[in-house]
């Protein structure tokens, strides 16, 4: 029987709740413990079509509407932090594969990063400073990448990165989506170890005379362009902060702090309207998304004062959730935001 389009991006949405209270959640305290993401969960995303949230319609996709996208994201989040951390990066590639005028490579991968079959990650911010740290250089048939991502999430989990570099000549930004199992050898990794969502297996890489092949290329486009289109990406990373407020405030529900998970859900909304509303806007956009990053730590503060001292307890929900809510400062950040919260954090 056919399912209607409707039905199909509510059932996406109830799914999510479904995994994260009864997947991710439960399971989240040793993902923290262990820093592994089990397998099955991948499986089981996958199973609930929540690799293709970003496809569109006309691509096959389900067509969300972005306040569906968004709600989604901030609900995994809610479940396991590292689990959505990881899951997240993917529908980046899922979105420019469907906007791509490489035909060959979008026939080649959609299909499979929309389903979950191919996971996908990402490594943008080397294109973000200037000087940039991840540079393209043109050659026959190609590119040259060289330079250096700091922070790359879902290696060993993720079977494509979209790389992205500032060509040497025009500062355009081309942005390539290579196979990674095997890794090139033009590709050097340094794994990191986090504070918080260790299991995300983020790394630094170097890249050293990588060729990428014109076939893998899947945008080029000039640097104003590029950055404008980061107020998206800005603004999906606000589900990060708000998504751990929405466990952060069911937690305080269960132990009886009903007002106190009230106000933080009030709070919550402004914060989301400032997000969404920011989001033509780079400096209110960034402003909210301090905001959100704030009250994730308010939310979780909370959380410890009510559970008192089990809330020191290594491996418990608010002791988690407190580190987690730190990790929310400074993931996918920008230097306004970093600035931005030193400011607002030192001046009482």
């Amino acid at each position: 029987m056919t399912t209607d389009p409707e039905t199909r991006r509510t059932r996406l949405v109830e799914n999510a709740y479904r995994l994260a209270d009864e997947l991710l959640f439960p399971a989240a305290s040793e993902v923290d413990h262990t820093g592994e993401i089990p397998a099955g969960h991948w499986h089981t995303i996958a199973d609930a079509g929540l690799f293709g949230i970003a496809a569109p319609e006309e691509s096959g996709g389900p067509g969300l509407e972005f306040a569906q996208v968004i709600e989604i994201m901030e609900v995994m989040t809610s479940g396991c932090l590292t689990t959505a951390f990881t899951w997240l990066q993917h529908h980046g590639v899922v979105i420019a594969l469907a906007g791509t005028t490489n035909a060959a490579l979008r026939d080649e991968l959609f299909e499979a990063t929309v389903s979950g079959r191919l996971r996908a990650g990402v490594a943008y911010a080397g294109v973000v400073p200037t000087p940039p740290r991840m540079r393209a250089t043109r050659v026959d048939g190609g590119w040259r990448f060289d330079g250096y991502a700091p922070f790359v999430s879902g290696w060993g989990i993720v079977d494509l990165l979209q790389i992205s570099a500032r060509d040497v000549a025009t500062d355009d930004v081309i942005a390539a989506i290579l196979p990674i199992e095997p890794a090139p050898s033009a590709i050097s990794v340094t794994p990191l170890h986090l504070g918080a969502a260790d299991g995300t297996r983020t790394v630094s890489l170097k890249l050293d005379g990588l060729t990428v092949p014109d076939d893998r290329v899947v945008s080029r486009v000039n640097l104003d362009d590029f950055f404008a289109s980061q107020n998206i990406g800005v603004r999906i990373n606000g589900t990060l902060p708000l998504g751990l407020l929405r466990r952060c405030a069911a937690l305080l529900d269960i132990s009886g702090h009903t007002d106190a998970a009230r106000a933080l859900r009030e709070r919550g909304s402004v914060v989301r309207t400032r997000l969404d509303e920011g989001i033509p806007d780079a400096a209110v956009l960034i402003s909210a998304r301090a905001e959100a990053a704030t009250l994730a730590l308010d939310a979780s503060a909370a959380l410890v004062a009510a559970d008192g001292g089990r809330g020191l307890l290594r491996g418990s929900h608010p002791e988690r959730l407190a580190r987690e809510a730190v990790f929310t400062l400074v993931a996918a950040s920008r230097p306004q935001l970093k600035d931005l919260l030193v400011a607002r954090f030192s001046s009482g």
